[in-house]
């Protein structure tokens, strides 16, 4: 079970994989319209979990949140209420005993990279390595993002000009160290051919970098509530 501390006795889901002499552990915050069963966001966990990294997939939304998000509400742009629930994740990781010793990692898309960096910045001694897929940085908080410790990379689509355009304009405001990696011709969901498979080595490739070595090559997948 996860802890209720942070998220005000709101019960939220989450996937767990953990594989055999994990060497670090990585929190993914979904976007806006997604959730833990993203099937982009489980192909990169799944890279990660074969080079040795555990992951924590979250629904940051509740299932009756989400239904109203669906009807046009906007608490998918509510960035503070997601680095909240972030926060409970994070929280989570750092007390099971399986996770506790681990260093930590966060993977956002879209609104959620703004709630990964916003995290970053909130606990910049706990996390190690932060990668935003299609994000938008632009949203995290100021004071948060100009926070930021640890070492960021931001993936954006060549054709997604909009979004590529405010990843630069957040990356000129980071004081961490960061870098912008374009994949050509993808759009913002990277459903061209081999875009999403370059998202994943890049993703893998900076987290093995800055958390640990690679691990073992099998996980172990359990449920996880947060109540």
């Amino acid at each position: 079970m996860l802890p209720e501390a942070g998220t005000a006795g709101v019960r939220l889901d989450g996937d767990f994989a953990l594989p055999e002499r994990a060497t670090g552990v990585v929190l993914f915050a979904h976007g806006s319209g997604s959730s833990r069963h993203s099937p982009r966001n489980r192909l990169v966990a799944q890279r990660l979990n074969e080079l040795g990294l555990a992951t924590l997939l979250l629904d940051l939304l509740t299932p009756g949140e989400d239904a109203v998000e669906h009807r046009g509400g906007q608490l998918r742009f509510d960035i503070d209420l997601l680095i909240e629930r972030l926060d409970a994740g994070l929280a989570w990781v750092r007390q099971d005993e399986r996770t506790v010793t681990l260093p930590v990692g966060c993977f956002g898309a879209s609104t959620g990279a703004a709630a990964a960096l916003g995290l970053a910045g909130r606990h910049p001694e706990a996390i190690r390595a932060v990668v935003s897929r299609g994000g938008r940085p632009d949203l995290t908080p100021d004071h948060l993002l100009a926070a930021v410790r640890a070492p960021t990379l931001l993936i954006v689509g060549g054709a997604d000009d909009v979004v590529l355009d405010m990843n630069r304009g957040a990356l000129a405001r980071m004081h961490a160290s960061s870098d912008l990696e374009v994949v050509p011709g993808a759009s913002h969901l990277f459903e061209e051919p081999d875009a999403l498979e370059r998202v994943a080595d890049l993703a893998a490739a900076w987290f093995v970098r800055h958390l640990a070595p690679s691990g073992g090559d099998t996980h172990v997948g359990v449920r996880a509530s947060l109540s």
